[in-house]
């Protein structure tokens, strides 16, 4: 999900550059929402990692 957030900012960058204000606005917004997609997934992650929800725990039993 970071690889394609990375990508559309890339994509935003350079259409910028290049004067397409459009699609540079429109890939810039999708850039923000898998951006914030991803933070958002990264600590709901993390915290179950960190109440031992998941394999680790199945596996101790």
């Amino acid at each position: 999900m970071i690889k394609y957030a990375i990508i559309f900012a890339v994509i935003s960058l350079i259409a910028g550059a290049l004067g397409f204000t459009g699609v540079a606005a429109g890939s810039a917004g999708i850039a923000k929402i898998l951006f914030g997609l991803f933070l958002i997934l990264a600590v709901i992650f993390i915290v179950l990692a960190a109440l031992g929800v998941g394999a680790a725990k199945k596996i101790m039993k």
